[in-house]
C-alpha cells in the first residue's frame, strides 16, 4: 500500500504554533494534502495526551484515527480514507559535553499512547514537560536514547533536522562532527536521520558516515496547513510494525518528498540583521564574519556539509532512494496569479482545485497538466509543469530567513 507519511509535526501546545493545531484540523489538512499517516507531535505534554485519548480511537495496530464525532464537516466531503495518527514528539536536549554546550533536537516515535504515558513519566523526573509541547531538557542525547531503549520496546529515536545550525545533530553552532561523539556506545541503535528543510538527499550522500542510515523527511509543521512541506513515500501495510521496519531498516521506504533545499531558512551562510547572504566560498573570503558589521555569520547547511563531507558535490549514492522536490500548492498558485499566499484569491483557487482535481499531492505530482489547465488556468498549469521539470529559480535562505523559489521571471 503506497502512502505518504509526515511524522514530525507540532500541536498547539508547542511554542510559536497555530491555535488550530488540534486533532480535528490535523485530520482535515492531512486529507487535503493527501497524507495517509501523520505524527501527533508533542506526546510529552500532559494536556495534549489527554486530548489525543479523548479524540482518537485505535485503528490498525499502534495507529489511531479521529473519532467520527470529531471529524469536521469540511473533512467529510473530501474523498479517501481517514488519515492515521502515530504517536510522536520532539525533545530539545540542551547540555554540556566535551567542553561545549550542545543543543540537539530528536524525534521519538512510539507504539501507542500507553508507551507515551510511560516515557512522559520518565522524562518528567528530569525536567519540565508542562510548559512546552517540545520540552527543553538538560538531557544528554545518549541518555535520552538509553531511557527509550529501557522503557519502550519498539520505540524509535530519529535525530531531527540534523544540519540546522542551532539545534541539529551536525549543527555548526552546537552540534557534533560524528554520530559516535553524540551517542557513544548506543550509536548502533540510531537507524535513521531527518535531513531537514535546508538539505536534500544528494547533499547527504556526500557523507559516507550516513550510508548505513535511512534518510527521512518531515514537515516539522507548526500549523496544520504546513503539513507535507516534506514527507516520506512508503509502500507498507498500515501498522506501527510496518512503519518501524520502514524507518529503521528501509523496508518499504520508497523515497521522500523534499523542499528545494535553497528554500530552507539555513541553507546559506548569513547575517539576517544586515541582510547578508553568502555562499560557503563567499563566506570564506570574509573569514566567517559579516562584511557589514563584523559579527560572526551563522554558518549554513551547505557550508557545514562542505566541511564534513568526504565526497565531491554531485556524488550519487549506489541504490539511493529517489526523491521529488516540491513547492506547496498555495505557493505555486500565488506565484502564478501574482497574489500573496495569504490572500482570499489564493485560498479560493486552492479549494476549487482540491474540489475539482483531487488532493494537493495528486495535483502537484500526478494529475495531467492538461486537466489542471482545464479546471484551473493555463498559468497555474504552466507553473506546475515547471515545478515538475525543476525549472525553478532559487534564492537561498540564510540565518533563519526562508529562501524563495520562483517559477517565473519578472519578464
Amino acid at each position: 500500500m503506497e502512502i505518504i507519511a509526515d511524522l514530525h509535526i507540532h500541536s498547539r501546545y508547542s511554542m510559536a504554533t497555530s491555535k488550530l493545531g488540534t486533532p480535528e484540523y490535523l485530520d482535515l489538512w492531512a486529507r487535503k494534502k493527501g497524507i495517509s499517516l501523520v505524527g501527533t507531535g508533542d506526546f510529552t505534554h500532559p494536556a495534549w495526551r489527554e486530548e489525543l485519548k479523548e479524540k482518537l480511537v485505535p485503528a490498525e495496530t499502534g495507529l489511531y484515527r479521529l473519532k467520527e464525532e470529531y471529524v469536521l464537516e469540511e473533512a467529510k466531503l473530501l474523498p479517501g480514507q481517514a488519515p492515521r495518527f502515530v504517536i510522536t514528539g520532539e525533545i530539545s536536549s540542551i547540555y554540556k559535553k566535551n567542553g561545549k554546550c550542545r543543543k540537539v533536537h530528536n524525534v521519538l516515535l512510539l507504539p501507542g499512547l500507553e508507551a507515551a504515558d510511560q516515557m512522559a513519566g520518565k522524562l518528567e523526573q528530569i525536567g519540565n514537560i508542562y510548559s512546552d509541547g517540545r520540552p527543553i531538557l538538560g538531557l544528554d542525547c545518549h541518555d535520552l536514547l538509553e531511557i527509550l531503549l529501557e522503557n519502550c520496546k519498539g520505540g524509535m529515536l530519529v535525530p531531527a533536522h540534523i544540519w540546522t545550525p542551532h539545534f541539529g545533530l551536525f549543527g555548526a553552532a552546537s552540534g557534533f562532527d560524528t554520530m559516535e561523539e553524540c551517542f557513544e556506545d548506543l550509536t548502533q541503535y540510531v537507524h535513521a536521520v531527518e535531513t531537514g528543510l535546508s538539505s536534500d538527499p544528494p547533499m547527504n550522500w556526500r557523507l559516507s558516515a550516513l550510508d548505513g542510515l535511512q534518510l527521512i523527511s518531515n514537515s516539522d509543521a507548526h500549523s496544520p496547513s504546513r503539513l507535507g512541506r516534506e514527507a516520506n513515500l512508503l509502500d507498507i501495510e498500515l501498522s506501527y510494525e510496518s512503519l518501524y521496519n520502514a524507518i529503521q531498516y528501509g523496508k518499504g521506504l520508497m523515497g521522500t518528498l523534499e523542499f528545494f533545499p535553497e528554500e530552507g531558512k539555513y541553507h546559506y551562510d548569513g547575517h539576517r540583521k544586515c541582510h547578508i547572504c553568502l555562499s560557503p566560498e563567499e563566506a570564506e573570503k570574509y573569514h566567517g564574519k559579516c562584511p557589514v558589521c563584523g559579527k560572526k555569520l551563522t554558518m549554513g547547511v551547505d557550508h557545514r556539509i562542505l566541511d564534513l563531507a568526504d565526497r565531491e558535490t554531485g556524488f550519487v549514492k549506489k541504490n539511493a532512494r529517489p526523491f521529488e522536490s516540491i513547492v506547496p500548492l498555495p505557493e505555486v498558485i500565488s506565484a502564478c496569479v501574482g497574489k500573496a499566499v495569504t490572500t482570499k484569491t489564493v485560498a479560493c483557487e486552492y479549494e476549487k482545485m482540491l474540489q475539482k482535481l483531487g488532493n494537493e499531492f495528486q495535483i502537484l505530482r500526478e494529475i495531467p497538466i492538461e486537466d489542471i489547465e482545464k479546471e484551473s488556468s493555463e498559468k497555474i498549469a504552466e507553473g506546475i509543469g515547471k515545478l515538475r521539470r525543476k525549472e525553478v529559480i532559487c534564492k537561498p535562505g540564510f540565518d533563519g530567513e526562508y529562501g524563495k523559489i520562483c517559477l517565473f521571471t519578472q519578464k
